[in-house]
């Protein structure tokens, strides 16, 4: 629908049942057309220059409480784009990409909505005389779904080259007050992912009196991811709460490249921006010539009551943007060599008991991970041929071990580091400069021995290409976890992780059965373009069965359970509770089995097949499962973790309780969506036998979980008739 202000300007609403988008389209004058919500037919204007900048007012789910002062949201409303161009910065001092001078004079020319395979599209086209610049704000919404999709293409219709410093993909003024918001983080450090944490708004922004200043404050809260591990050091991702009524707006930032985001303050209230690399923080720049187009980054928002909900609604549309998979749909259990088992030194005499002891144990995957490629233990600067060592598998070579892992009923995988060239390689004697990333110098980079290719080139692309169609076409090879384990920032990065996912597509559309694991020493690349290709995601290197927990309970706020691969590595000479732990701590993610079973006991072995078997009969549901958090987000020192599983519409619940130390033998978990339900059934599914209990409380709606040795775990199901 469109509404008529005094002001002569023009609002528009656009959505569909989860979601409500109002824009003002600024004074626009003739209007050749009707606006609506986007419906399947679409709706197209036309207008004259003239007016104000066009801006997003709000976004927000039907029903949500409408502002209490229309006016005040509007004045607080920031520009649609903000576009830094070399030459231009913002409107004031200060070190952020919001309130350009470029913002405020794009004009509206039109907008196009439409409706098609289950997805509601914007586009909204900007013009600024000054520049020439056309710039049309792409948006995208799920139907149904309380998320909202954005980004920004530019084109430059002028005759001069325009360099551009900064690109906002997504920029939304008049969220509630500082005051009244927390904002949260996840720090992700190696060995220690997905680490969240909350503080007050206000505590970052601080109130300097505008009344008297007639100014906003400068401060907010910013954060950026730099280069290549775009996850090191924060996930892409943050969120605003409310603390009083928990609505939550919660985003990630779909690079595989750098990013930032900033929350900070204008005109009494909350603004957001997002987006990709920029000048300043990335040393990124792009010139467009006459006629050239950029589009920036991918980014998403999603809303829900409380922080779980609008992880619920992110998770949904986490699993529509990603590239179909079978992978998906089976969850296969995957067994690696690498942690705290071969550690990178596989040899036929020790993969072949490992091997029958995988499959034994329920495995269906058997991934041989680093290491298969050379003769030595220095290989580390060595890479990029692919080859097999010659002195590692006697008897048959490499083949004949991949044979036997088809043998014993699994699909055989192989770790690759694609990215990578060592400098001892002859591959980087045989690849021209230009198919390695380099410095403005024209120096190619070098990290820790390795060269790093640029997919842009076709020599560069053409090298995987042929290595990957080696590997998986002739060698028959159905998995491929693709590590990486250097990082860089050089400006042609951004272009570079484009084309590398680009690859990856294709390598997928010429073997379309493959599975590919996506891996940067652990979750240090665990964004949200890397997750729309690849199956799986690693999430993290941890080999401490104590610290994993934390890791594991957190991380479907960064992936589908689905699509994240946590590490179970029993081991011979663990007790019975530390080989259940392990195996627990990976049931509601995907389990990438390892250690030693070769070298087990019967009741050892017999302790990871219950494991597996029981990962089997649910696995169906965690393909559907959105996570919540009974104890809150885990800390990373927290001696009792938890985490839910709810699967929709079926009534069952799952939990994954972990008692990691301390005194207290006995946690209360509070279960509010079952309160007041009949006949609430509890079903402790791991460990097979086990001292801990776990029992209902319909009275007060809560679960009671009894683990009287520590450290211990509990895999429970709740279902509810009603």
């Amino acid at each position: 629908m469109t509404q008529e202000h005094d002001n002569g300007a023009r609002h528009y609403r656009w959505g569909h049942s989860g979601l409500a988008v109002d824009f003002d389209f600024g004074g626009i004058g003739g209007v050749s057309g009707v606006g609506g919500t986007g419906g399947p037919s679409g709706a197209a204007w036309a207008a004259g220059a003239g007016g104000d900048s066009p801006r997003l007012l709000r976004v927000a789910r039907p029903g949500d409480p409408e502002p209490k002062d229309e006016d005040a949201e509007v004045r607080a409303a920031l520009p649609l784009v903000d576009v830094v161009p070399a030459g231009e910065g913002t409107g004031f001092s200060g070190p952020r990409f919001t309130g350009t001078a470029l913002g405020p004079r794009l004009r509206y020319r039109a907008h196009d909505a439409t409706y098609n395979d289950g997805w509601h599209r914007l586009t909204v086209e900007l013009h600024d005389s000054a520049s020439e610049l056309m710039v049309f704000a792409e948006y995208a919404s799920p139907d149904g779904v309380p998320v909202l999709r954005s980004r920004v293409r530019l084109r430059n219709d002028g005759s001069a080259p325009v360099t551009l410093r900064s690109v906002s993909s997504l920029l939304l003024g008049a969220l509630p007050s500082p005051d009244d918001l927390l904002v949260f983080r996840a720090r992700n450090d190696w060995l220690a992912e997905c680490r969240w944490y909350a503080e007050p708004q206000r505590a970052a922004v601080p109130d300097i009196g505008r009344d008297v200043h007639e100014h906003d404050s400068r401060a907010a809260v910013r954060l950026a991811g730099r280069g290549s591990w775009p996850t090191d050091g924060h996930l892409a991702m943050g969120a605003l709460s409310h603390r009083t009524d928990e609505r939550s707006w919660l985003w990630q930032i779909e690079s595989a490249a750098s990013w930032s985001w900033e929350a900070g303050e204008a005109g009494g209230h909350t603004y957001l921006t997002l987006g990709g690399p920029n000048s300043d923080e990335h040393g990124w720049r792009e010139v467009l010539e006459s006629g050239e187009e950029f589009s920036s980054e991918w980014v998403a928002l999603a809303l829900g009551t409380c922080f779980d909900g609008a992880l619920a609604a992110l998770t949904t549309y986490r699993r529509l943007v990603r590239r179909p998979h079978s992978d998906h749909e089976r969850l296969p259990v995957i067994f690696n060599d690498y942690m705290n088992t071969l550690m990178g030194d596989p040899t036929t005499e020790k993969l072949l008991p490992l091997i029958d002891a995988a499959a034994s144990a329920g495995a269906e995957y058997f991934c041989i991970d680093a290491g298969w490629y050379d003769d030595s233990a220095g290989w580390w600067d060595s890479v990029g041929a692919w080859l097999p060592s010659s002195g590692r598998f006697p008897g048959g070579g490499l083949g004949a071990v991949l044979d036997r892992i088809r043998s014993r009923g699994m699909v055989p995988g192989l770790w690759l580091e694609p990215e990578v060239v060592g400098v001892r390689s002859a591959v980087a004697r045989e690849l021209p400069d230009e198919a390695f990333l380099r410095h403005e110098g024209g120096a190619r980079v070098t990290e820790q021995g390795r060269h790093q290719l640029d997919l842009t080139h076709p020599a560069a692309r053409a090298h995987l290409d042929r290595t990957v169609d080696r590997i998986v076409g002739e060698w028959d090879v159905g998995y491929l976890k693709l590590d990486y384990n250097i990082t860089t920032s050089v400006p042609r990065l951004l272009s570079h992780t484009r084309a590398w996912l680009s690859w990856l597509s294709s390598v997928l559309d010429r073997h379309p059965s493959l599975v590919i694991e996506n891996c940067a020493s652990g979750g240090m690349r665990m964004d949200g373009a890397s997750l729309a290709v690849a199956q799986l995601q690693s999430t993290s290197d941890q080999q401490d069965l104590l610290r994993y927990p934390p890791i594991a309970a957190a991380a479907p706020t960064a992936v589908p359970p689905e699509q994240g691969a946590v590490w179970a590595y029993p081991q011979p000479e663990f007790s019975d509770d530390e080989i259940n732990f392990t195996l627990g701590t990976a049931l509601l993610g995907r389990v990438h089995l390892s250690g030693h079973l070769d070298r087990m006991s019967a009741g050892q072995l017999s302790l990871v097949r219950d494991a597996v078997a029981t990962y089997k009969s649910i696995r169906a549901d965690l393909r559907e499962g959105v996570a919540f958090w009974p104890l809150g987000l885990p800390g990373w020192t927290d001696e009792w973790v938890a985490l839910g599983m709810r699967v929709p519409d079926t009534g069952v619940t799952y939990l994954s309780v972990w008692r990691r130390g301390g005194e207290a033998a006995e946690r209360t978990l509070p279960l509010p969506h079952l309160a007041g339900r009949d006949g609430v059934r509890v079903e402790v599914l791991h460990p097979s036998a086990s001292a801990g209990t776990a029992e209902w409380d319909g009275e007060s709606g809560a679960l009671r979980v009894v683990l009287p040795v520590a450290p211990g775990v509990l895999l429970v199901r709740v279902a509810s008739g009603g």
